[in-house]
């Protein structure tokens, strides 16, 4: 019986290493997915540095969902817990925030991006030009990038979101008081939020015209 016991330990470690083996290699696909438009966006900003002395990012932040996360969205969304279905069913495993300085510069950037002949754009949510009802403020786009590996290719999806300084701020603060009254926020701190988002937009508009009084031109545009 002893010995019964000693194999079923054993086989039960086994399975487990397996799992967890093939949950890493899972989740690695994404990170080099991750690592493509993290380089494609690190040559735009250097050749608009160098080129056009001029550049449209303040900076980029990336992640690769962590297991508990990732579990945590699976079961909010009913996805069956296999592999395949996670794929099909949540696009966001690996994201990318790009935080520009103008709303015209997270269009320009979109655009250079998804113009790439190895980018699939998936979707779009263009929340800038329809802000979500509390004042969210991005665009976000769901692009497949082709990762390289010793196996062949594969098609990983990427979310990327473009964003200004003051969108990104708003979207930090929303956040934290989310996550402090547990999503069940007091509607005076509600309506606080929405005229904030007012205000950031607003700022957003004041600051782009006098960067373009100041350049003589439209931010973003190469010509300046």
């Amino acid at each position: 019986m002893p010995e019964r016991d000693e194999q079923q330990i054993t086989v039960s470690a086994t399975a487990l290493r397996a799992m967890r083996d093939e949950f890493q290699r899972f989740l690695m696909e994404y990170r080099f997915g991750l690592q493509e438009i993290e380089t494609k966006i690190s040559i735009l900003r250097e050749e608009f540095e160098e080129v056009h002395d001029y550049n449209p990012i303040e900076h980029v932040s990336g992640r690769v969902k962590s297991p508990d996360s990732l579990a945590e969205k699976v079961r909010r969304k009913g996805v069956d817990a296999d592999f395949e279905s996670i794929r099909a069913s949540i696009t966001d495993i690996a994201g990318v925030r790009i935080t520009c300085s103008f709303t015209t510069d997270a269009y320009r950037l979109f655009d250079l991006l998804t113009q790439q002949d190895d980018i699939t754009v998936i979707s779009v949510k263009d929340y800038i030009a329809e802000p979500k009802p509390n004042g969210y403020k991005s665009l976000h786009a769901i692009v497949s990038v082709p990762v390289f590996l010793s196996t062949g290719r594969v098609d990983v999806p990427v979310e990327v979101q473009f964003r200004t300084i003051a969108m990104d701020f708003w979207a930090s603060l929303e956040h934290k008081i989310y996550y402090k009254y547990d999503r069940l926020v007091p509607d005076e701190l509600l309506a606080g939020l929405k005229d904030a988002a007012d205000t950031a937009a607003e700022l957003d508009q004041r600051m782009e015209r006098l960067h373009r009084e100041i350049r003589g031109g439209a931010p973003g545009v190469v010509s300046i």
